[in-house]
This record gives structure tokens, C-alpha cells and sequence, in this order.
């Protein structure tokens, strides 16, 4: 049997993916940077339905992100899974550096970060030998001097895993396949047929991003170059190619023989990418003891035959969607939530730095209770807001909230967020709702309507690389602003990593001079009642 997978496998905000074969189920992992929960951890069957079992920095203790820009905080993690036990490796660039994570199931829970002295440099990977002995690869700066930006090396060391503690020597093994390349990075080992086989990005993760592989008789080297190399990279189609930046690939094998790779790309509009790098996958068969990606074909396809029967989360008693007793969110999907009906926020949900413990409070016949922060969406702090990923380029989000109480300094609403200095926001307050987008951490009013008495909903239409906003009133529409330009939420404009979230916030931004006037109800907390977010 076979199944056909549809590119990109996991749309929107999911880089730098890692993954791993347990047998006939495969698990998934990706970057959040200064997103929280962190690390994602999605499960399939067959490479093409996949259902997120949880994720793996899901606790403040494990997840520091105080201060961190939304760039920074965790990079490429990687998931392997051995005798029992699954490890996460993975760099918290703002705090304390590269680490390891273990669990029994990839549900969870993950114990705390183990942080791995004398581990320098980002993008670590762990490879288990044949003789079970453990080795890290990582990616640090020219141990002898940088000679230019980007002027990298991969290094292997032996690690200790009962004791969580690298031995022996480090060794510097590769610096990339092209002559004075840049950023080496994201380094993942395999053996097969008696050869390491070392697979790395190289080129920076942008334009000139590529997939290299060399290979060895020895773990240790010396490595030889892959004639074809890169074996995957777009940076020869041109600015206009509707998939760009392609690099950061892991593989793995199934039980009948055939390999499989996951890498990150993007899909911009007009030359500029709010959705941020996504997941893509690939075919590899080996000819000459070399991988080779999408034979006859060289570059990523619109869809992959797999060679795996078709499996469904929904239908399989015992996936975890079912074990939830409920629906759980299929990336890609558009969804609808009632928070009236909710017990609590699915793994999807993603917040901003470490939320406070009481920043939200999900009650029964009533909705999602978001309590009014100090920090606002400008700030590098902790701002009350839950949102999910921009998955496509043409989606509408909304949500209904109750309007009393967002009077003086309080105000709640709606936000498509790719930083703290770029983003745009529906603000409800004192009976108005203001679009307001923010470039360069500076805020512009685009536009202000009447909100309705007790209740309002908000709407963001998303078409492309446009944006038309306002009030919905049943299946009537009042637009406030239409066809807001938002190139400045991509990459290209804004800078760093991430893609675009879409969610609801509250703040309050109370100035300790004012004073409140007395009859005005003071409530600690906005209530949404629902939220949706919709492909189009």
C-alpha cells in the first residue's frame, strides 16, 4: 500500500526538524525559539497524518526564557530514541546552553534539562554505535580563530549518558562541503553499509541554505566529500521559486528498507515569508553507497508517494488522539474553539517567554479567562497571550469576547504576531475597537470602529501578504481597515527566525499617576468565549 503526502508535511511556523523511527511509528521535533511549551513532539504512522502527543519543555522549570529576544531561546533540537528511552538534545541559547531531556514515552513527561558542561556552539545531535556507545556532533566556531562570519566546524565528542557528561577528546571533523562556507550546522550522524555517514546544512539558513552530506570508515574521520554535493538545495531556482531556503534535513528508515527526509523550507510570497520555515519531506534511495534525494527529480515535489499503508489518528484505538478522549488538532486543519466547553488548552497553544502560572483560567458555561498583563505585545517581557501557528497564507482568525471591564487602560483583542517590534493587533477598548499595526516597535492607528455593548467579534481576513480587519456581527462583516500591507511581519523585513502566530492578548497599561474613576468595575482578567482560525 501506499500513501501520498502533501508538501509541506507541517505548514507554518515548524524549522528545523528532527526525526526519529521506533519501529512502525515516527516522531517528529521542532524549534520554538521564545515560544512556550517548547519543542513540539508530533507522531505518525505514515509520514503523512500526524497528530502532536505533547511537548518536550512543558514546564517553567525546564524552559527558561526571561528576557529572550523571539529569535533566540531554543534552537534545532534533536529526538533519537534508544533501548527504552527517548532523548532530546537541543540549545537554549539565552539559558544555559546545549542540554538533554530524556523520557520513557514521547507523551511525556520529560525530565528536567540536563545542561552538558564543555559542550560548545548549537545544533546538537546524538548518535548511538552499533556497540552502544554514545557520541555527540555539534557545531561550534574554528577552534584556531574565526577567519569570518560563519567560519565553523562540526565536532564529535563521546558522551556519558548514565552521567549526562562528555569523555574523552572533542575533534573537529568537517567545515562544510564547499570551499570558506559558512555556518556548517545542524549536524546529523548515521551508519550504513560500514560507512558515517555526517549530513549537514551549510550556507546559512536563508537563500543560500543546502544539504551536504560526507562519509567515513571512522567515526572519527578522516571524512571524504560527497561528489554531488549539496545533495538538496533550492538557492539555484531563483528569488521567484515558490519554495526557497531549503536545508536542515534529517532522515530515517522504515521497517521495509526505505528512507525518508525531513527538511525545513519556506514558501514566500512576492519574496517575503510570514509563515516563517516549515517542515518538507523527501524520498532518498542510495546509489554508490551516497543518498540521493527525489531521484530523476533533484529538488522538493508538491507530493511523496510513501511506501507505508495509511493510518488515521482519529480510527486508531489506540493513537493518542484517542486516548485524549477527544479531537486533537491536526496541523494544517482549521479549527474552531469553545472555550465554554474546555477543560484545558490542547499542545497546539503557544505563549510568549514563560507565562505567569495565573495568566489564564479556562471556566465552564463561560470561556478563556486572559488576565491583563503589564507587559504589552512591544515589550521583550511576558505578555498574557495564547495563540496558534499562521499555517497558511490565506486564513481568517477570530474570537468573541466580553467587553466589560476593557475600559481605561485595559484592553484585550487580536494579534498576528512576528515579534514584539513587528506585529498587528485589534484592540477593544472603551466601546471602540483600533487596528494598530507596530513596525520597528513603533505603533501606527490604521483605523477605529464601535464595538457592540456586553460583546464583540473580532476578525482578521489574511490574504497573502494583506490583511483586511473588523467586527463581525453574525455572518455580517464591517470592515475597519482593508488590505493592510503586513511584509514587514515577514523574515525579510522583520529579521530572525520564527514565523507568524495569530492569537488573543489582554494587557493593562495602567499609568501608576492615573486614578480610576470610581464607578468604573475593575476585573483582573478578559473573557473570550471562543476563537477559530480558518483556511481560506
Amino acid at each position: 500500500m501506499t500513501v501520498i503526502a502533501n508538501n509541506p508535511i507541517m505548514p507554518g511556523f515548524y524549522p528545523d526538524p528532527s526525526i526519529c523511527a521506533v519501529g512502525g511509528d515516527y516522531y517528529l521535533i521542532n524549534s520554538t525559539f521564545a515560544y512556550f511549551p517548547g519543542l513540539p513532539i508530533m507522531h505518525s504512522k505514515d509520514l503523512v497524518h500526524w497528530e502532536q502527543v505533547g511537548n518536550a519543555m512543558d514546564r517553567a522549570s525546564q524552559l527558561p526564557l526571561g528576557n529572550c529576544g523571539h529569535s533566540q531561546g531554543l534552537f534545532a533540537p534533536t529526538i533519537r530514541y534508544h533501548k527504552g528511552t527517548f532523548y532530546v538534545i537541543c540549545t537554549n541559547v539565552s539559558h544555559g546552553g546545549n542540554y538533554i531531556v530524556t523520557a520513557k514515552s514521547p507523551e511525556g513527561p520529560w525530565s528536567e534539562p540536563y545542561y552538558l558542561e564543555g559542550a560548545q556552539g548549537i545544533d546538537p545531535s546524538l548518535f548511538f554505535d552499533e556497540d552502544d556507545r554514545c557520541y555527540y556532533i555539534g557545531t561550534r566556531p574554528c577552534q584556531t580563530g574565526v577567519k569570518y562570519n560563519g567560519d565553523w566546524y562540526i565536532w564529535i565528542q563521546e558522551i556519558d549518558l548514565e552521567n549526562m557528561k562528555l569523555i574523552g577528546e572533542p575533534k573537529d571533523v568537517w567545515n562544510g562541503a564547499m570551499k570558506n562556507i559558512c555556518w556548517p550546522e545542524g549536524p546529523h550522524l548515521y551508519k550504513k553499509n560500514g560507512y558515517y555517514y555526517l549530513m549537514h546544512a551549510e550556507g546559512g539558513t536563508g537563500p543560500d541554505h543546502a544539504v551536504c552530506v560526507c562519509r567515513s570508515k571512522e567515526i572519527w574521520g578522516p571524512y571524504e566529500n560527497c561528489f554531488c554535493n549539496p545533495i538538496l538545495t533550492h538557492r539555484h531556482m531563483g528569488w521567484n521559486y515558490p519554495v526557497r531556503y531549503v536545508g536542515h534535513a534529517d532522515m530515517i528508515e522504515t521497517p521495509a528498507g526505505e528512507w525518508y527526509m525531513v527538511m525545513l523550507a519556506v514558501r514566500p510570497l512576492e519574496c517575503h515569508t510570514t509563515m516563517g520555515r516549515e517542515t518538507f519531506l523527501a524520498k532518498v534511495v542510495w546509489e554508490n553507497d551516497w543518498p540521493v534525494v527525489n531521484p530523476g527529480k533533484g529538488r522538493l515535489t508538491d507530493q511523496v508517494i510513501i511506501d507505508l499503508p495509511e493510518w488515521n489518528p482519529m480510527e486508531d484505538k489506540h493513537s493518542y488522539t484517542n486516548k485524549l478522549g477527544k479531537s486533537n488538532c491536526i496541523p494544517g486543519s482549521s479549527r474552531e474553539y469553545d472555550f465554554s466547553m474546555m477543560d484545558t488548552l490542547g499542545d497546539e497553544f503557544l505563549m510568549i517567554r514563560n507565562p505567569r502560572p495565573d495568566m489564564y483560567d479556562l471556566q465552564k458555561k463561560e470561556g478563556l479567562y486572559l488576565s491583563f498583563g503589564k507587559d504589552d505585545l512591544k515589550v521583550q517581557g511576558s505578555p498574557s497571550y495564547i495563540g496558534v501557528r499562521q499555517q497558511h497564507h490565506f486564513f481568517m482568525a477570530r474570537t468573541t469576547l466580553d467587553t466589560k471591564g476593557l475600559v481605561g487602560s485595559k484592553k484585550a483583542g487580536l494579534a498576528l504576531i512576528q515579534s514584539n517590534e513587528y506585529h498587528l493587533r485589534l484592540e477593544v477598548c472603551d466601546g471602540k475597537v483600533t487596528v494598530i499595526l507596530c513596525k520597528q516597535g513603533q505603533d501606527e492607528v490604521l483605523g477605529q470602529g464601535t464595538a457592540p455593548e456586553s460583546e464583540v467579534t473580532i476578525f482578521m481576513a489574511v490574504s497573502g501578504l494583506q490583511a483586511s480587519l473588523g467586527i463581525a456581527h453574525g455572518k455580517d462583516e464591517l470592515l475597519i481597515v482593508k488590505d493592510v500591507d503586513i511584509r514587514a511581519l515577514s523574515t525579510e523585513v522583520a529579521g530572525g527566525f520564527v514565523g507568524c502566530t495569530v492569537g488573543m492578548f489582554a494587557v493593562d497599561e495602567t499609568d501608576e499617576a492615573k486614578q480610576v474613576e470610581e464607578d468604573v468595575t475593575i476585573l483582573d482578567a478578559a473573557c473570550f468565549r471562543s476563537f477559530s482560525y480558518e483556511s481560506m
